[in-house]
């Protein structure tokens, strides 16, 4: 994650809840935690307090599927960008007592119902292959509110095709805008 990458998510979050967009915060591939802090730091102090929810498999990247296949992004395997929840934990420290946090380990795809907060106002979603940013979409959809914002890392990522197929897909299905800054994708649940 890029400084230009985390000052854009920063300015989104600051801007739905500027917008008064209702529901807590999520974020699905948190890794040792740089997005998280910056979300957290972002939340700490905010009227109404929202909740943070971070959602990590703390086992790396699952297998590709075939639209995650690409020559530039051999180096991507099962397994590779394993970080532990000690370690994101550690990182988001001084966070807790003044951010309300959530930390579910698991597959995105085998996330329960009761794990996921009622309303979302922002969700990032760095999942890297096609499977892992759609199925957090699938799951927070419906509970996203109207003005939500989502972004999706790695979208202009040669090496990870999957994430701009699954975000392609999603925006062609509920006829959205999708805008791109550094390697995200940006969009909003229509109002």
């Amino acid at each position: 994650m890029t400084e230009g990458e985390l000052k854009v998510i920063q300015r989104e979050l600051r801007a739905t809840l500027q917008r008064g967009v209702a529901g807590d915060i999520t974020e699905f591939g948190c890794y040792v935690g740089t997005t998280s802090v910056i979300l957290a730091e972002e939340l700490a102090g905010q009227q109404p307090v929202r909740t943070l929810y971070l959602y990590d498999s703390f086992s790396g990247l699952p297998e590709k599927t075939r639209e995650d296949i690409s020559p530039a992004g051999e180096q991507f395997v099962a397994g590779e960008l394993h970080a532990s929840r000690q370690e994101l934990e550690r990182n988001i420290r001084p966070w807790r007592g003044k951010v309300p946090l959530r930390i579910h380990k698991g597959w995105f795809n085998e996330i329960p119902a009761h794990k996921l907060p009622q309303q979302i106002a922002f969700a990032f979603l760095d999942g890297d292959y096609y499977l892992s940013i759609l199925d957090p979409l699938e799951l927070i959809w419906s509970r996203l509110q109207p003005g939500a914002c989502i972004i999706v890392d790695d979208y202009t990522n040669e090496a990870l095709p999957g994430a701009a197929q699954a975000v392609h897909e999603w925006a062609r299905r509920y006829a959205l805008q999708v805008r791109s800054e550094q390697s995200l994708a940006i969009f909003y649940k229509p109002e």
